[in-house]
C-alpha cells in the first residue's frame, strides 16, 4: 500500500487517505473512535472528493453515515471507497472490474446496451473482488484496528456497483453481511442476469440485501427488471422490509447527487440492526 495524499472533506472530522494498491486508487475514511462497522463503496472516486467525482458531485457517504449513525446512538462505519481502473489507455476498466463475471462467462450475452464489444474471457470481476477481500481491507482494516472477522460489513454501489455488490454477496458471503445495490444495473443482462444474480445469493436468514432505483435517466427502464428481482427474492425465501428492501425514488436519476439524497435510508437499513 503506497500514501497518495490526505485531505478533509466538510463537516467530516478527521482526514480521508488516500493510497495506492499496485495502482488502484483506494479512499478511505475512519471515526475517531473505534467502530465494527465497515463499508466498501465501489466507484470510489464519487465517495468523498468533489475533485475526483463524476460532475464534481460525491455520494457525501461520510456525512451520511455519521447523520445515521448519530440517530442511532452508535459509532460510524469506517468507508471505503475503491476506484475503479477506467482511465484514457483503459477506457473500459470500469465495466470489466463492476461486470458480475462468473454469469457472463457462463452464457449471458456481455454488456448489450452500450457501443462496446467485450469478449466474455476480458472481464475481470473475480480479480477485482479478490483484490478487495484479500488485500485493500485486510491492510487497512488492520491500520485502523478493526477486526474484520467481528465486523459488520457491509458493500455498495450503484449501476454497475449495484450489480457488483449483488455480485461480491454470492461469491463471499462470509466476507459481506449486507449488500446496498442501488440504481442497479439490471438491462445489462436482463432477466437472465437477475436470476443468475439471485440465485447465487446465501441462503436468506444471516444477510441483509436493499434494491433501489428512480423513475429518470438510466433508471426509467428499471422497474420491470427490479419488480421480477423482487419476486425471485420473495420466493427464495426473503422477507422484504425484514432482510431485504426494495424501493422505488420518484424523480430520482441516475447519478451521484440522487443518491446523495436518499443514501441515509439504505444506510439506516444496515446500521440499524
Amino acid at each position: 500500500m503506497e500514501r497518495v495524499e490526505r485531505f478533509q472533506i466538510r463537516g467530516v472530522p478527521g482526514l480521508v487517505q488516500r493510497v495506492s494498491f499496485d495502482g488502484r486508487i483506494v479512499d478511505y475514511w475512519s471515526p475517531q473512535t473505534p467502530t465494527h462497522h465497515l463499508l466498501i463503496a465501489h466507484d470510489g472516486q464519487n465517495v468523498f472528493d468533489r475533485r475526483t467525482a463524476t460532475h464534481r458531485s460525491t455520494w457525501q457517504m461520510a456525512q451520511s453515515a455519521i447523520r445515521v449513525s448519530e440517530r442511532l446512538g452508535i459509532t460510524p462505519p469506517a468507508i471505503i471507497g475503491v476506484f475503479h481502473s477506467s482511465s484514457d489507455k483503459n477506457p473500459l476498466g470500469r465495466i470489466l472490474d463492476l461486470a458480475p463475471q462468473d454469469p457472463y462467462q457462463n452464457g449471458i450475452p456481455t454488456p448489450r446496451d452500450m457501443n462496446i464489444s467485450i469478449a466474455p474471457e476480458q472481464l475481470q470481476g473475480n480479480r477485482y473482488l479478490e483484490q478487495i477481500t484479500d488485500r485493500i481491507a485486510p491492510t487497512i482494516s488492520k491500520e485502523l484496528g478493526i477486526n474484520l472477522a467481528e465486523a459488520n460489513t457491509a458493500i455498495i454501489g450503484s449501476s454497475m456497483g449495484g450489480l457488483a455488490s449483488l455480485y461480491a454477496l454470492g461469491k463471499r458471503p462470509d466476507f459481506f453481511g449486507t449488500c446496498l445495490a442501488l440504481s442497479t444495473h439490471w438491462p445489462v443482462g436482463g432477466n437472465a442476469l437477475v436470476d443468475a444474480l439471485i440465485n447465487a445469493l446465501p441462503v436468506p436468514g444471516t444477510h441483509k440485501i436493499w434494491m433501489s432505483y428512480g423513475t429518470k435517466g438510466h433508471d426509467a427502464s428499471y422497474g420491470p427488471f427490479q419488480k421480477y428481482a423482487d419476486q425471485k427474492m420473495l420466493e427464495a425465501g426473503w422477507r422484504k422490509n425484514h432482510d431485504f428492501t426494495a424501493r422505488q425514488f420518484e424523480k430520482s436519476g441516475h447519478n451521484e447527487k440522487s443518491w446523495a439524497k436518499y443514501l441515509d435510508q439504505p444506510m439506516r437499513f444496515w446500521l440499524e440492526n
